[in-house]
C-alpha cells in the first residue's frame, strides 16, 4: 500500500522553538499556587538543565547549520530562536526572583547575600571561607606569561577587575578565579543561627564577600561571576577508529571543552568585563546571558534537597505492585501458566523488572540472559545482577550502548565490569544508536529451551522509573521472544535476520510500517469507514510522518497527537489540518512513554495499538535501532487505551493545545487531571 502524497502547501513548526515552547510549559509549572513550593523551585531548576543541554546539543548543532549553505537555517532562523531563547531564561528568572523565593521566605526559607547577613553569620561564613573554600581557590592575574585558562563547559568562574598595580609594579588589571566543582554551590547555615528559620548562601555570595582577600595590595574594582556554555557532542569517527570504547573515554577528557556556545554573566557585570569575556571565547553578543541571580540555577536543587519542609513537596508516592502478579510467585511460573504482564510505571513499581531478572539469575535452569543497556545510571541493582549472573557461568550479552549522551562514562565503566567477568558486551551498530529497551532470557524446560523477555517504552533504571511515565511488558510469547532474539542476534553477529513476526524494528521497517498504518486509516477515511489515530510520543519533527498525517487528516480521519516536547505539525489550519489535535501535558511526571493506536474501520479487528521506545523523529527512525512492539490481547490493549490515551484527552488540568501558529494554550486548570487520576488509581493496591 503505497502512502498517498500529501497536498501540504503549510511551513512546518520550527523545531528549536517547538523545544523553547516546552520549556515555557514546564515554567510555568513553577507558577501554579497548587504546585508545592520547593517543587516549583524544582521546575526552575529542570529549565535551568533543559537549556543547558539545548546549547550543549540542540543549538550547537542549529549554529553549525546556519553555516552550511543549502541547510535550511539563516541567519535570521537563527537570531529569532536565540532572542526567544533570552526571553525565556529573563522570564525564568523573574519567576525565580519576584515569584517563587519571596513566597518561600514567607514559609521561612531564606537565601542570605552579604547584605543580609548579621553579625554572628558573617562571622560562619568567614570561618566557613578560610576552612573550606579558600585553600581551594588559585586566583590567577593575566598577562603575556599568564594567558587565560581553560575554562570547562559550566563551571562557575569569577572575572575581577583590579586597580593599582601587582607585586612586580605592574598594571595587569585582570583576574579569573575558576571555583572548583567539588565545593557545594548551596551552604546551609546552623539553625542556632538562623532565628528560627531555615538559612542558606549560596557559594558564589561567599566567594563573591571575600574577593579583595585573593587579591592582597590591590583594589578590587570590578567583578562578576560567569559560566560558559560549550558544544558537548562527543565527535568520534565511528568507521575510522579500532575500539570505540577507548575512543569515546578519550573523548570524555575533552568534552568539557569543546566549541563556545553561550556565556552567562550576572546583570550587573560592567560591559568592558563581558565584552572582554566575549571577545576571549569569540562569541557574538546574541551569545551574551546577563541573568538576575546565579548563573546556574541548576544547583538549587541542593536547598530543595536540604530544606526540612515536607509540606512544600509532593506528598510521596509508592508504587503499587501489579495486581496480577504475587509477590512470592515465581515469574517464569506467571507468565507461562497465567499470561502477559504489563506494567505502568510509576503508577505500578518497577521491582518485578528486578525481581525478573534476579529469578534468571539465581534459577539454575535459566541459560542465557541477553539486554540492552542505554541510561542505567552509574549505580544499578539490573548491572549488578548481570554481573552476578556472569559469575554464574551464564552465558551473559550485554548490548551497551556507550553513545547514550551524558552517560557515556557510566556505560563504558559497565562495559568494562561486565567484561572483566566474562560477558559477551558488544556495543550495537556503527553509525546507530540502540535505544531499543529487550530483556530476553532463555531457560531449559524438560527437553526444550524456552524464552521469557521483558519490552518497555522506557530505560532500565529504577531511579528514573519512579519519575518517568513509562509501559513495561513481561512476556513468554514464543513470536515476541524470538523475534526479541533475532534482534540481539543482529546486533552480535551484524547478520540479516529473518522477517519479524510482530516486532517492528528501526531502521528496517518501523517507519515503513508506520507510514503503511497511516495510509491504512486514510483509506478507511475515504471509504467512509471510522478513521482515528491516536499517538503518545515525546516529539514528532520526522517530514514524512507529518505529511502522512496531514494526508490522512485531509482524507477525512480524526487524529489526535499527545507530543510532550517539540512538534513540528501545525494543528487546526482549515483545510490543511483541521482533523488534528496536538496535545502536551505537563504534570508532576515526566511522560516517556510511546503508545501508537490506528483505527481503519468498524470490525473488532480493524485496529493496532503499538507500544514503542522509539520517537517519532527521523533520528529515531534512521540512525536507531529501535522496537515497537503489537499489543494483541483486547483487554490488555483496552487498559493501554484506557490508562495512557484517554485520560490524556480528557485533561484539563495538566493540559496544553498546540495552535496553528506555534504557541501553546493552556487546556484550563479545573478539571481531570490524567497523571493525578492515575496515581489515585494505584495508590490503593493497583
Amino acid at each position: 500500500m503505497t502512502p498517498v502524497p500529501t497536498t501540504r502547501t503549510l511551513a512546518l513548526l520550527n523545531r528549536e522553538s517547538s523545544i523553547l515552547a516546552f520549556n515555557r510549559r514546564v515554567l510555568a509549572q513553577a507558577r501554579r499556587e497548587d504546585v508545592p513550593l520547593l517543587e516549583r523551585l524544582r521546575y526552575i531548576c529542570i529549565v535551568s538543565s533543559n537549556m543547558d543541554e539545548f546549547f550543549e546539543v540542540r543549538f550547537a548543532d542549529y549554529i553549525e547549520a546556519a553555516r552550511q549553505p543549502g541547510a535550511g537555517v539563516s541567519n535570521r532562523d537563527l537570531e529569532a530562536v536565540a532572542a526567544d531563547a533570552h526571553r525565556l531564561i529573563d522570564d525564568q528568572y523573574h519567576c525565580f526572583n519576584d515569584e517563587v523565593m519571596p513566597a518561600l521566605q514567607r514559609e521561612g526559607i531564606r537565601i542570605l547575600n552579604h547584605g543580609e547577613r548579621n553579625d554572628a553569620q558573617r562571622r560562619w561564613v568567614d570561618n566557613f571561607f578560610q576552612r573550606q573554600v579558600r585553600p581551594l581557590l588559585v586566583p590567577v592575574g593575566l598577562d603575556p606569561s599568564h594567558p587565560f585558562p581553560q575554562v570547562a563547559n559550566k563551571s562557575l568562574n569569577f572575572i575581577v577587575r583590579l586597580g593599582g598595580q601587582d607585586a612586580f609594579g605592574r598594571e595587569n588589571s585582570i583576574a579569573i578565579v575558576k571555583v572548583p566543582r567539588v565545593l557545594p554551590r548551596v551552604i546551609r547555615l546552623p539553625d542556632e543561627l538562623a532565628g528560627g528559620a531555615q538559612c542558606f548562601v549560596l557559594l558564589t555570595s561567599v566567594i563573591r564577600a571575600h574577593l579583595a582577600e585573593l587579591f592582597p595590595g590591590r583594589e578590587v574594582e570590578a567583578f562578576s561571576q560567569f559560566r560558559l556554555t560549550r558544544d558537548s557532542d562527543l565527535a568520534v569517527d565511528e568507521e575510522d577508529v579500532v575500539n570505540l570504547r577507548q575512543a569515546l573515554r578519550s573523548g570524555l577528557t575533552t568534552r568539557h571543552f569543546g566549541q563556545a556556545i553561550r556565556l552567562e554573566v550576572v546583570n550587573t557585570c560592567p560591559p568592558e568585563l563581558s565584552a572582554f569575556l566575549l571577545a576571549q571565547f569569540a562569541l557574538p553578543e546574541a551569545a551574551l546571558y546577563q541573568v538576575n541571580g546565579p548563573v546556574n540555577l541548576v544547583r538549587l536543587n541542593a536547598l530543595i534537597d536540604a530544606a526540612d519542609a515536607p509540606h512544600l513537596r509532593f506528598a510521596p508516592h509508592e508504587p503499587s505492585w501489579p495486581r496480577r502478579l504475587s509477590r512470592d510467585e515465581s515469574i517464569f511460573k506467571h507468565l507461562s501458566e497465567v499470561g502477559d504482564v504489563l506494567m505502568h510505571h510509576p503508577y505500578q513499581s518497577f521491582e518485578p523488572v528486578v525481581q525478573f531478572l534476579r529469578e534468571a539469575v539465581e534459577d539454575p535452569d535459566v541459560l542465557a540472559i541477553k539486554q540492552t543497556i542505554y541510561r542505567t545510571g552509574s549505580e544499578s541493582p539490573l548491572m549488578d545482577l548481570l554481573i552476578e549472573a556472569a559469575r554464574r557461568g551464564k552465558e551473559v550479552m550485554a548490548v551497551v550502548e556507550l553513545k547514550a549522551r551524558f552517560d557515556e562514562e557510566a556505560n563504558i565503566n559497565w562495559a568494562e565490569r561486565l567484561e572483566a567477568v566474562g560477558a559477551q558486551v558488544v556495543y550495537g551498530i556503527v553509525g546507530l544508536k540502540t535505544h531499543a529497551k529487550l530483556l530476553l532470557v532463555t531457560r531449559r524446560e524438560a527437553s526444550r529451551l524456552r524464552r521469557y523477555a521483558h519490552l518497555s517504552t522506557g530505560n532500565y533504571n529504577p531511579k528514573t522509573a519512579r519519575l518517568y511515565t513509562d509501559v513495561g511488558y513481561l512476556t513468554a510469547d514464543p513470536e515476541l521472544t524470538s523475534d526479541a532474539d533475532a534482534v540481539f542476534q543482529q546486533l552480535a553477529s551484524l547478520g540479516k535476520t529473518r522477517p519479524m513476526k510482530q516486532l517492528l524494528q528501526a531502521p528496517f521497517t518501523l517507519h515503513k510500517q508506520t507510514l503503511k498504518l497511516v495510509e491504512q486509516v486514510a483509506q478507511a477515511a475515504r471509504d467512509g469507514q471510522p478513521a482515528r489515530i491516536v499517538a503518545k510520543v515525546n516529539a514528532l519533527t520526522d517530514v514524512p510522518l507529518i505529511d502522512a498525517l496531514i494526508a490522512a487528516s485531509q482524507a477525512g480521519a480524526s487524529i489526535d497527537l499527545i507530543v510532550r516536547g517539540a512538534c513540528m505539525l501545525p494543528p487546526g489550519i482549515p483545510g490543511q489540518t483541521d482533523r488534528i489535535r496536538v496535545r502536551s501535558v505537563v504534570g508532576r511526571l515526566l511522560e516517556h512513554s510511546r503508545v501508537l493506536y490506528f483505527r481503519w474501520g468498524s470490525r473488532d479487528d480493524d485496529e493496532a495499538l503499538y507500544l514503542s521506545s522509539a520517537d517519532w523523529m527521523s533520528r529515531n527512525m534512521f540512525r536507531r535501532i529501535e522496537v515497537a512492539w503489537p499489543v494483541r490481547d483486547a483487554k490488555m490493549r483496552q487498559r493501554v487505551i484506557d490508562e495512557c490515551l484517554v485520560p490524556y484527552l480528557h485533561d484539563r488540568q495538566d493540559a496544553w493545545e498546540l495552535r496553528a501558529d506555534g504557541e501553546y494554550e493552556r487546556v484550563g486548570q479545573d478539571g481531570p487531571s490524567a497523571q493525578r487520576a492515575l496515581m489515585e488509581r494505584y495508590a490503593v493496591g493497583g
